[in-house]
């Protein structure tokens, strides 16, 4: 059906060609592109600023997230959030700064000096948002595989990404803290709207930009 019709990703529309001669070939191209966006979420997590009364910060990850799915596709995208939840969970300071680092530099640190946390997520605060990003990124890089990145709907797209990193984030954090509904959303919702909001716009203008980008690169 027409409905069902899978459209390129934006990974695959920029390199259309590269490996496509061997399995081998289109191996190492899928391969490049999720270490490059476990990279770009890696960078992400390091944009941060601390909110006084929260114990999760405003990070970049959001958008890193976001960017891979529509990017990537549903296959990719997840094995980039994967990826990058493997690696910080195997004692590589991947994840976004911790409290205590931030109260260092401010509230606002952004790369530099390096200040990534790692550790099981099981027993983080913060770990639901984590395995959040991995099922936001496939549902967005099954709608961006539909048209969804090129069209007024990837602004949709992407406020479904988040409400689903949500949907871990937020009983994650209830049940690790043990901690009321009311603190639940006083200390992992509330105050974050308004930087999911400016997140959720600028992933949603990069997508269809660089399209347009590429469309114009190739006419």
């Amino acid at each position: 059906m027409q409905a069902s019709m899978q459209h390129r990703v934006l990974a695959d529309a920029i390199f259309p060609d590269l490996g496509s001669q061997t399995k081998v070939g289109s191996y190492i191209r899928d391969a490049v592109l999720v270490l490059g966006f476990t990279l770009l979420m890696t960078l992400c997590a390091q944009i941060v600023i601390k909110l006084p009364g929260t114990v999760v910060p405003i990070t970049g990850q959001t958008f890193g997230a976001l960017l891979a799915g529509g990017a990537l596709g549903s296959k990719r995208g997840p094995i980039s959030m994967f990826l990058y939840m493997l690696i910080g969970m195997l004692g590589v300071g991947v994840f976004a700064a911790s409290g205590s680092d931030i109260k260092e530099f401010g509230s606002l640190h952004v790369i530099f000096p390096w200040a990534g946390t790692s550790g099981v997520i099981f027993s983080m605060a913060s770990g639901g948002y984590i395995v959040g990003f991995i099922f936001a990124s496939f549902l967005i890089g099954k709608l961006a595989e539909r048209g969804w990145d090129r069209k007024s709907k990837v602004i949709l797209s992407m406020l479904l990404g988040n409400i689903v990193i949500y949907v871990f984030g937020l009983p994650w954090l209830m049940i690790n803290l043990s901690a009321s509904l009311e603190n639940t959303l006083l200390w992992g919702l509330w105050p974050f709207i308004p930087g999911d909001a400016v997140k959720l716009v600028l992933a949603s203008l990069a997508l269809p930009g660089a399209w347009a980008l590429v469309d114009k690169i190739k006419k």
